[in-house]
């Protein structure tokens, strides 16, 4: 079987999703929204840049180039993701006719777009014959389809389109009815990245050299700078409320090492001994880090299943996230994690005090939550339900 990806291919989520899909036998093509290198072990590949693509963001490996008008992007972030709303959709209409060329003569048995802006957008003109399965992740339909009337309609028509649609949450399951699925299209509730092999994971965790000091208590964000989604402010705040009375607390923050919006809520908040700003890590490094902290922070109000939040808690990682449905999906409070308003600083610093004080609730929590990791997101048994229904839509 023939699957034509349409993803952004620096994502370490999509590189994943390239490994699963290879390991399991699949013959892989890649058509990229951003600029990046080939993966290796594609069928072909293709990049076919939209919505700023060339640009970069905070959560993969930009390309060289654009630097002046990258840093003017982190410098007003909140304002440029307003005119992606605008602009983006109008990049998904000109490069529309040349994807549905490029697929008609690739001719996969299936086209799987891993989000829905802008890939499943631009996937929407897929040639008609062609089947299309869509993947949701978390922000697509509570966030950005609501960002401008283009995006609505691309959403809406995206969803109309597809013949199949996976997400990490049943909840967008639930909404992609909403925003237009039609009601005999099968879904499919998978981890994002195709899951997780829980081999590999584990085998990090004895390397874990950074430069840390020992024994003090480590809380980490990985989550980056995602507007509109993430409250980090409430997380910067909160750490200043835990350091008044556990002032060893190191509070770490990958993939925000020169994020401007960081360094003024570190300045604000007097946090420079406490918080350390990191680039974005190695996901074997990254995974170091989750097996030495003992907690994980993420304040979103719009999500689906964070893979940050899967590998954390794979690795013992007690989690405590934004309080809402997608989450409720995976954290019963109190047991396996902690759920607070992702808008309450005093509250979430009460949280993660509250963690960090009860070694036996940490414990509990990291094997409740090895078990949940084991029945719901090993890689193995993830990719034989993603073949399954690939195969089924496939005929």
């Amino acid at each position: 079987m023939h699957i034509l990806l349409l993803a952004d291919g620096r994502s370490p989520t999509t590189r994943r999703w390239l490994a699963s899909l290879l390991e399991g036998g699949l013959e892989v093509s890649l058509i990229s929204t951003f600029p990046c290198q080939q993966p290796d072990g594609l069928r072909s590949f293709d990049v076919m840049p939209v919505a700023f693509g060339a640009l970069g963001g905070t959560q993969a490996t930009p390309v060289p180039g654009g630097g002046w008008l990258r840093e003017q992007v982190k410098r007003f972030r909140p304002a440029f993701l307003g005119l992606r709303h605008l602009a983006g959709p109008l990049s998904v209409l000109r490069a529309a006719g040349a994807f549905r060329a490029r697929a008609a003569e690739l001719a996969p048995d299936i086209i799987h777009a891993l989000r829905i802006p802008f890939e499943g957008m631009l996937a929407s003109y897929a040639p008609p014959k062609a089947r299309l399965v869509v993947s949701i992740w978390g922000n697509d339909l509570t966030l950005h389809a609501q960002g401008s009337p283009f995006m609505r309609a691309l959403s809406q028509r995206c969803l109309r389109r597809a013949d199949g649609l996976m997400a990490d949450a049943s909840r967008d399951l639930r909404l992609g009815r909403l925003w237009g699925l039609r009601p005999e299209c099968p879904t499919l509730a998978v981890p994002g990245s195709g899951g997780l092999d829980l081999k590999v994971l584990h085998k990090t965790g004895d390397a874990f050299d950074m430069g840390l000091p020992a024994g003090v208590p480590l809380v980490i964000n990985p989550r980056g700078l995602r507007p509109g989604s993430v409250y980090h402010e409430t997380f910067f705040e909160a750490a200043s409320f835990v350091l008044r009375s556990m002032p060893e607390v190191l509070f770490l923050c990958p993939a925000m090492a020169g994020q401007p919006e960081a360094l003024t809520w570190v300045e604000r908040f007097g946090l420079k001994r406490h918080v350390r700003l990191m680039p974005t890590l190695p996901q074997t490094q990254l995974w170091d880090l989750f097996h030495n902290a003992q907690v994980f922070v993420s304040p979103s109000a719009h999500d689906g299943t964070p893979n940050t939040f899967l590998e954390a808690i794979a690795c013992g990682c007690f989690p405590i996230c934004g309080d809402i449905e997608s989450l409720r999906e995976w954290v019963v409070p109190g047991v396996n994690g902690l759920l607070v308003p992702p808008t309450s600083p005093d509250v979430l610093a009460g949280a993660i005090q509250q963690a960090l004080e009860q070694p036996a609730l940490r414990s509990r929590a990291a094997a409740y939550n090895a078990r949940l990791i084991a029945e719901r997101a090993e890689v193995s048994a993830v990719r034989q339900q993603v073949l399954a229904f690939y195969e089924a839509l496939a005929g």
